[in-house]
């Protein structure tokens, strides 16, 4: 069952819609930060990487071993939730620590570049769902909107028109697509953040592969490697798609308050403790992109005043499951695309 009221043409709103539920949320306390939450998952999540590695080392050079590549992308999205809190802050008090957590684990644990992810992301945050502010629904292999599926031509014409079909096998490239985008923007970065970005990124692949291939056949290594980034990738698509795929998209000039912006362009998931872990706590996308400084595990605890509040303004609340959410999400697209049949 989806909560949600549509509405086709939302109207200007001031930030005056907000100030009263930033002011509850300030007093709530629940902005403060959890360092002791933080330094718990930090170092589970190390020894769970260590503990899987080990258990490579340990099953020996059989075929059985490169299903540990499924676990392994596991705790690698894990190491990206964290790396992503501290993109927005949320660990540290200071800029510059969370700064220096983001590229230990981004660049040196999963070889994806911390500042190509927090100009990326950030961008999306200012302006979501926005065409031509927001990367996430920028021109690329796939289309979200109709004008863009109608410039495409020859085959990423005929791949805008299965796109709902491809999405999740399209998925399987997002691991190496993530280094790709880390390494090609460090081109347009000042030299020292190339020497520290490119070092730590460098060091990631020296340690991973000679880990694969150290403890594996070359075609072994080879194969887990494949299995681990091309379900890392399937399943952090798994998490985002569902948050704003379908939701409002506002129009040329159109100008919404930060309210509005944040809740009509986003989807709540629900599903309980199960859900919450595997999407990281970031199916609660309403209240992350409202208050982006919030630690992920207090945005469940936020939610009940975030809805309360938008009832009684009037801001559209959507939120749905998880199996529903994959459906408005692959519906827009299967839409988007038939366009340029």
């Amino acid at each position: 069952m989806t909560v949600t009221l549509s509405v086709s043409a939302p109207p200007r709103s001031s930030g005056s819609e907000f100030t009263v539920l930033a002011r509850r949320v300030r007093e709530s306390g629940l902005l403060e930060r959890r360092r002791g939450y933080y330094a718990r998952a930090i170092g589970l999540n190390l020894a769970a990487t260590a503990a899987v590695w080990g258990a490579v080392a340990w099953a020996g050079d059989g075929w059985w071993t490169v299903l540990l590549g499924v676990p392994l992308a596991v705790v690698a999205a894990r190491t990206a939730f964290l790396g992503h809190d501290a993109g927005h802050r949320q660990i540290a008090r200071s800029a510059r620590a969370n700064r220096w957590l983001g590229l230990l684990l981004g660049n040196l644990l999963l070889g994806m570049g911390h500042g190509w992810w927090s100009d990326k992301h950030n961008r999306h945050h200012a302006n979501p769902n926005l065409v031509g502010k927001d990367p996430d629904v920028g021109e690329g292999v796939l289309a979200w909107t109709r004008e863009q599926a109608g410039r495409k031509r020859g085959v990423a014409r005929w791949v805008a028109r299965h796109q709902a079909v491809l999405f999740f096998p399209l998925l399987t490239l997002e691991g190496v697509n993530l280094k790709v985008g880390s390494l090609v923007f460090l081109r347009g970065r000042p030299g020292r953040d190339r020497l520290v970005e490119g070092g730590l990124l460098l060091a990631h692949a020296v340690g991973y592969l000679t880990l694969a291939f150290t403890l594996l056949p070359a075609g072994k290594a080879v194969a887990l490697i494949v299995v681990q980034h091309a379900l890392f990738g399937v399943h952090l698509g798994a998490v985002f798609a569902p948050n704003h795929k379908g939701m409002a998209m506002p129009g040329p000039g159109e100008r919404w308050g930060h309210l509005r912006r944040q809740v009509l362009t986003s989807r709540n998931v629900r599903g309980g403790v199960v859900t919450d872990w595997l999407m990281g706590g970031l199916n609660y996308q309403i209240e992350h992109h409202l208050f982006p400084g919030i630690p992920r595990c207090g945005l469940r605890r936020v939610r009940p005043l975030v809805m309360e509040h938008c009832a009684a303004v009037g801001v559209p609340y959507t939120e749905t499951g998880l199996f529903a959410s994959y459906r408005q999400a692959l519906g827009h697209m299967r839409a988007v695309g038939g366009s340029s049949r």
